[in-house]
């Protein structure tokens, strides 16, 4: 197995493998497992944009996807369609955008998890707008609802509300005017060559999601959708929300209790924030809070023991 750039892809421990889900005739999503326990629960992991599955794990050995199997949990990580080890990867081919993610990518990693775990309702773990995805695809297809037991968001938020320079440069300038001057010019957002992030995405992605970042309905801009409608109706899952003091954009802690508002009322939520006041070791930002050093001996355990006794 190789990435993208033909780089060989290190071997897994004999407890784990790599899982190829065909979607289309050439679309492949690329899912990878940390095992230790295959007994274990469990847990499907979901990036978010303009990066890929390396933000739960590295190669050195590090992150929460390795830590949580080295506890016993039964780890998937995976790509969104042309991130990562997905193929082929985004150019300006590809025709596919954030509504194909959540009608069609997120349901097939769970029902690939569900065929290794003979069915076993499935944890999921996700970043940034990688929960977006997740609930938007929860509040549209009841169906799968049951096959989700519990949720944990780091710093998942929709609409970003943020204002302070740091949402100026990073969503005002470089979002909406680099992103949409690139998109132009390449066909695609080609954000790994120019430094905005550990992957690209599609024209139709960076359109769909730009119609959500600003205030207003949370409405699927390709078929008008009404997923505020949708989740009123929604008991969802027990679900963590977890966000970093230390965060001013991305996962603005304002930004990621708005999210948890627009899920409806009366649903089992906890809300849990990354801070040297509530007794972490620091301020967390947006990234720090799944790949910083401290996170291990910090929240990771916290993780760990909510996804076993989820309470609100």
């Amino acid at each position: 197995m190789a990435d993208r750039s033909g780089k060989k892809l290190p071997l897994l421990t004999s407890h784990g493998k790599t899982i190829d889900i065909q979607l289309a005739d050439t679309d492949i999503l690329f899912m990878r497992r940390f095992c230790e326990n295959p007994g274990g629960k469990p847990v499907l992991m979901i990036h978010g944009a303009i990066e890929d599955s390396h933000i739960f794990y590295s190669e050195s050995g590090r992150g929460l996807a390795l830590y949580l199997a080295k506890q016993g949990f039964d780890i998937y990580v995976a790509d969104f369609r042309g991130h990562g080890g997905s193929r082929p990867a985004i150019s300006r081919k590809s025709r596919y955008g954030q509504h194909e993610m959540i009608c069609e990518d997120f349901p097939a990693m769970l029902q690939a998890v569900q065929k290794e775990r003979d069915n076993i309702p499935v944890s999921v773990v996700a970043h940034s707008w990688g929960g977006v995805i997740v609930s938007s695809s929860l509040a549209r297809f009841p169906e799968i609802r049951d096959t989700v037991s519990t949720l944990v968001y780091f710093g998942s938020k929709r609409v970003v509300q943020a204002r302070n320079i740091q949402k100026f440069l990073k969503i005002d300038l470089m979002w909406k005017l680099v992103g949409a001057t690139l998109c132009r010019l390449y066909g695609y957002l080609p954000a790994r060559r120019f430094s905005m992030g550990a992957d690209n995405e599609t024209l139709g992605y960076f359109r769909e999601s730009r119609h959500w970042i600003r205030p207003g309905d949370w409405i699927d801009p390709r078929d008008s959708f009404n997923y505020t409608t949708a989740a009123a109706e929604t008991l969802f899952p027990h679900t963590l929300f977890i966000a970093g003091a230390g965060d001013k954009c991305l996962g603005y802690p304002g930004d990621v209790r708005s999210f948890m508002d627009e899920h409806g009322p009366d649903q089992p939520f906890r809300f849990l924030l990354l801070s040297r006041e509530n007794g972490n070791l620091l301020d967390y930002d947006h990234i720090d809070m799944l790949v910083g050093e401290n996170a291990v001996r910090d929240h990771f355990p916290q993780v760990a023991h909510w996804l076993l006794n989820p309470v609100p």
